[in-house]
């Protein structure tokens, strides 16, 4: 038991917690548990710093395309489009408060499959939709676990866009270390997760957060109630620019290229005036900035955790007690699996980490290949809904916070936490039962 606390990933992920918790700034607050986990790995401290600097780049891309998507996102606003969108919405919805977290809900899983773009529409359409949030008496919280659900469930589910990633990791990875499975077997079990998601988000929306709750109309732009929806050139050319950022980030794999190409397209024909261009630019870092920074700081803080050699030394402590039964091996294999994931804020990265680890135990067990898909995936998941550092959560926060009454722990990590962890775990455990 000393040995499982002393273990600088525990440590590091509970601190990184706690903080949270206490309301310090996600960015502070994972520096800090950086520095030390590092530090309990009796990792100096000038090396940790030098390793946490050096791991930022690793999601460098990441962070700049936000940034640029920004960008984007505040010129659509500037041509008038989103208002425009958005009052389109709310002539669809009336007063149909659940129709909108359907809707949005239902976009956030074409980002992942149909049209792979993540969480770059959060900041262009969920904040002109705020006024009517509030009218309708919504609980965001209901709406941060339907974004969390479209961004996380699909992946998991679907083979298509970012599911075909996911999917085709869990398959090389098996694979490689000596179970045959085909990439397309993949969804055949693991969408068993996505459905106890499923129910998990109903319980969100319809129970836990089904009360209405009351927010200001501040530091947001009010829709009016009959705005001209008419659309005029500088929308269009706003659209194709749209459309122009997704072929050219399908085409060259690239959201980066394909943000900064829209922008060339929106300013090149003046759908916004040139001398704007600076306006645009800060707002971009102002709406997308620190979501930028927490996963550059993530990707360091992962980095420290990697070289601690936390991961290892954590399975290796609970291996002996995985022998016992299938259940208390996958129980155990989940509650690593979560506090990897919470603390490198990445269920794709963390699927490498636990392959090596987890299949030979699964099979020396004699874990099926739906079981072992099962429990990797799911082991895999964890974490990513409700991690302060994850982009399923900082995308929501970004969105439903732009006026400032949306806190990314209390409002969006906690509920998707409760809400999808726990459904994971359950129908892991259930799966696992009654696959062998």
């Amino acid at each position: 038991m000393i040995s499982l606390l002393s273990n600088p990933i525990i440590i590091a992920v509970i601190l990184v917690c706690f903080l949270c918790l206490c309301r310090v700034n996600v960015l502070f607050a994972l520096i800090v548990s950086a520095v030390v986990g590092g530090l309990s790995a009796h990792i100096s401290l000038d090396e940790v710093m030098n390793i946490f600097i050096h791991g930022m780049g690793d999601n460098s891309e990441t962070a700049l395309s936000y940034i640029l998507l920004g960008a984007f996102a505040a010129s659509m606003t500037h041509t008038g489009l989103a208002p425009i969108l958005s009052a389109k919405i709310a002539k669809v919805i009336k007063s149909k408060k659940f129709l909108l977290i359907f809707i949005l809900t239902g976009i956030a899983v074409l980002s992942q499959n149909l049209i792979p773009v993540h969480i770059a529409f959060i900041p262009i359409l969920v904040p002109p939709l705020l006024v009517i949030m509030n009218e309708l008496k919504i609980d965001r919280r209901s709406v941060a676990c339907g974004l969390a659900f479209g961004l996380k469930a699909p992946y998991i589910a679907i083979p298509a866009g970012f599911g075909l990633i996911f999917q085709g990791l869990i398959a090389d990875n098996m694979i490689q270390n000596g179970v045959e499975v085909a990439k397309n077997e993949v969804w055949k079990s693991s969408w068993i997760i996505a459905a106890g998601m499923f129910v998990g988000f109903l319980i969100a929306v319809f129970i836990s957060y089904r009360k209405p709750r009351i927010y200001n109309n501040c530091d947001v732009k009010i829709v009016p109630s009959k705005i001209d929806t008419t659309l005029h050139k500088n929308h269009y050319i706003t659209l194709i620019a749209a459309i122009i950022t997704l072929i050219v980030q399908l085409w060259t794999k690239s959201l980066p290229l394909g943000a900064i190409v829209g922008l060339a397209v929106i300013f090149g024909l003046k759908a916004v005036d040139h001398d704007k261009m600076d306006k645009l630019i800060n707002e971009g870092v102002g709406l997308m900035g620190y979501v930028a920074f927490v996963l550059l700081v993530s990707a360091g803080f992962a980095s420290v955790m990697k070289a601690t050699g936390g991961i290892d030394s954590l399975v290796n402590i609970i291996a002996p007690y995985m022998m016992s039964s299938k259940i208390v091996a996958t129980l155990l294999m989940l509650f690593v699996g979560l506090f990897i994931t919470m603390g490198i804020g990445t269920s794709f990265g963390t699927i490498p980490i636990l392959a090596v680890l987890y299949v030979p135990i699964c099979m020396k067990l004699g874990f099926s290949v739906p079981s072992i898909i099962i429990v990797l995936a799911s082991a895999a998941a964890l974490g990513d809904a409700g991690s302060p550092a994850s982009d399923t959560t900082l995308g929501p926060t970004a969105g439903l916070n732009a006026d400032g009454q949306h806190n990314h722990i209390w409002d969006t990590c906690i509920p998707t936490f409760l809400h999808y962890n726990i459904p994971i775990i359950v129908t892991a455990v259930l799966a696992v039962l009654v696959l062998g």
